[in-house]
């Protein structure tokens, strides 16, 4: 039944998506995760993990996602249906992501390589689902330590830095404790930060966008535009110059990301190499 439940998710979104290219649309998804803590036997120390078993494995409790210039969506279990306080069930939010990831060309996440994206996989694996369609996934700590030089590359700290504002505040693990114990007031805290974060870190996407190593949007539209931010904003300035040759440059005038015409322009010039 399971598996019938998959195939049917999957062929909706895949009619979706061919849907969504013909519009010379890349698909960008913004999204972050809260998740139930592990439980486990120890003997300790506290800050040591010298787990003996585990009791309960890690669940998702909530998301948020935001579509680039699109729909929010943030949800938690009581928002579906045969939700029960105390159970730790996620079955139902696991699929309604599985649908999103699916749709997705682009996945953004601060920490998602790492976390986000492994602990969605391991939910689907768990509950049997095939894995999504492919995606790419841009990791907004992983870009900004790539090229930036700062202190901390926590998404509190690098919004701050920025001025594009800070996380909620909230009373701390006794928030999520409350939650999956079936705390109405706790949920509504609980997806009134995740939502928040969201809404930062689509801020602090658009931010690095133009020092990122952006996957090429100009591969999802027939038209000239630019690699990072799919304006057709450009001005060509100047040459590209390596050792043996030499490429039209340009600047995208609406993010600023600096690229090159694939072109080589000394197709008829002999010239030496170097060493």
């Amino acid at each position: 039944m399971e598996n019938e439940q998959t195939k049917k998710n999957m062929s909706l979104t895949s009619a979706e998506r061919s849907k969504s290219m013909t519009k010379d649309e890349c698909k960008i998804l913004s999204l972050d995760l809260e998740t139930s803590p592990i439980q486990a036997y120890s003997w300790g120390p506290k800050y040591e993990s010298n787990l003996i078993e585990f009791i309960e494995h890690m669940r998702i409790l909530s998301f948020s996602a935001k579509w680039l210039n699109g729909k929010h969506i943030t949800k938690g279990w009581p928002d579906y249906k045969g939700y029960k306080k105390g159970v730790l069930d996620d079955k139902e939010i696991t699929k309604e992501l599985w649908n999103l990831l699916d749709e997705a060309d682009i996945v953004l996440a601060q920490n998602g390589k790492s976390y986000d994206v492994k602990v969605m996989n391991a939910r689907f694996a768990f509950h049997n689902m095939a894995p999504t369609s492919p995606y790419k996934t841009l990791d907004t700590k992983l870009e900004a330590r790539k090229y930036l030089r700062l202190p901390s590359y926590s998404l509190n700290d690098l919004c701050d830095y920025f001025g594009l504002g800070r996380k909620k505040e909230h009373e701390g693990f006794s928030l999520w404790l409350k939650c999956i114990s079936g705390d109405k007031s706790a949920w509504k805290r609980m997806l009134a930060y995740n939502r928040h974060d969201v809404v930062l870190l689509e801020k602090l996407y658009l931010r690095l966008r133009p020092w990122m190593n952006h996957p090429n949007l100009g591969m999802y539209t027939d038209k000239l535009v630019c690699p990072n931010c799919g304006s057709g904003k450009i001005q060509s300035r100047g040459y590209a110059i390596s050792s043996v040759t030499k490429y039209k440059r340009f600047q995208c005038t609406n993010c600023g990301k600096w690229g090159r015409d694939t072109k080589n322009i000394n197709t008829n010039r002999l010239i030496v190499p170097t060493q």
